[in-house]
This record gives structure tokens, sequence and C-alpha cells, in this order.
């Protein structure tokens, strides 16, 4: 897999294993005890418990998701759906061209991107080596603890680790993501940049539209 590939397939990855239910991975290695220092359902305890029963899903189901990619497909969107925000991540996304826009306009890039990530890096999740150990290094409140920074680093047999932070908010009960930032890209900032010139030129659903055709294409960003 190329530079490119991996960290998108990472950051795919990253979003997935934050809150992934239990039902969904039944099948998965127990997940590692979150530290005393962390309350069982701390952004960094989500973290640290529920990327390890990820990483064992796929790769105890590899071979059925190699064999059928639309139950793949249909793993990835549910749980990408669970724990991303990705109508909040859009707005970030959208950046300046986002101020103003309708909740409906900002769903609908939101959905085009998150299909177009889907499809063209959610096979590539079955090239990842799913046998990594997650080490949740710090959790770190930002703005009067509104926002966490959890830091944490995917460990490699024989190779150096990765780092992997998530930007979490709470939405109701729940922590949920809306950056990830692998090896130091950040999803939010790599598709501001990439989609920055066709939104100075189009409206956000006629980019959408773009996007959902196949005429604009979310790209991976080398690091």
């Amino acid at each position: 897999m190329n530079q490119s590939n991996r960290v998108l397939s990472l950051m795919i990855a990253a979003a997935l294993t934050v809150a992934a239910p239990a039902a969904v991975l039944a099948q998965a290695a127990p997940a590692a005890a979150p530290s005393t220092a962390a309350a069982a359902d701390s952004p960094s305890a989500l973290v640290l418990s529920n990327s390890t029963r990820i990483l064992a899903t796929l790769e105890s189901r590899r071979a059925e998701f190699s064999q059928n990619r639309a139950a793949l497909r249909q793993f990835i969107a549910s749980e990408f759906d669970n724990i991303f925000d990705r109508d909040y991540s859009a707005r970030l996304v959208l950046g300046v061209h986002g101020r103003g826009a309708s909740d409906a306009d900002v769903k609908v890039f939101a959905d085009a991107l998150a299909d177009s990530l889907m499809q063209r890096y959610g096979s590539s999740l079955l090239d990842l080596n799913t046998k990594l150990k997650v080490r949740v290094k710090s959790e770190t409140p930002i703005r009067g603890g509104a926002i966490v920074k959890v830091s944490s680093e995917y460990l490699r047999q024989g190779n150096e680790a990765v780092p992997v932070d998530y930007l979490m908010r709470k939405v109701g009960t729940q922590w949920k993501v809306f950056d990830v930032m692998v090896e130091g890209v950040s999803f939010v900032q790599t598709f501001r940049n990439q989609f920055d010139a066709p939104l100075k030129q189009k409206s956000i659903p006629q980019v959408a539209a773009d996007i959902k055709a196949g005429r604009l294409q979310a790209q991976a960003a080398s690091n």
C-alpha cells in the first residue's frame, strides 16, 4: 500500500475504532483494560478499549470481507456513522464556504465525501496490518473540556510507532470524533485544502454532486 493510501486507510480505521458496538464485534478479541486513571466512558478509554476490538474484527472477518465487499462496505459505513460526527466535520472541511450554509447542504456534502472515501479506500482496510497494538498517551481537554484531544500510537512490531490523534466532542451523551490526525496529517485540513478551489467556483450542492458523480474525488494526501 502506498503512503497516501496508508494514511487514508489509517484515518478511516482510526475513525472506526473509537466506539464500535460490542454486538458487531462479538468475535473480536477482548479489549485492553482502560487505565485506572481513565473513566470507563472517557474518550481515552473508548479509544483504548475499542481500537483493539475493531482491529481484531477486521482480522477475524478478513476472509469474509475479501469475498463479500458489500459486507465490508456495510460494516465500515455503520461504524463510521456510529462514531464520526461527519456533519460537524464537514462544516470544518467547508471552512469559510460553510458559513451560513444550511444543515441540508452540509449533510449533502458530508454524505458525498464519506461515500467517496468509503468507495475508494474502504477495501484498502483489508491491506492494513491489524496485528497492531494501541497505546493511549494522553487525554487533553480543550476549550474548557468541550473538546478533548486523545493522543495515541499504533505500535507495529519491528517498525516505528504511528502517531494517531483524535479530536472529539460530546454529542448528547456520546463522545464523537470530528477530526483524526495520522502522522500529523489531519482529515479535516486535507479535505479543506482539496475542496477550497472547487467551492470558490460552485455551490456546496454542486460540489457535492460532482463528488457523488466521480467528477471530483476525495484524494489521500502524502505525508
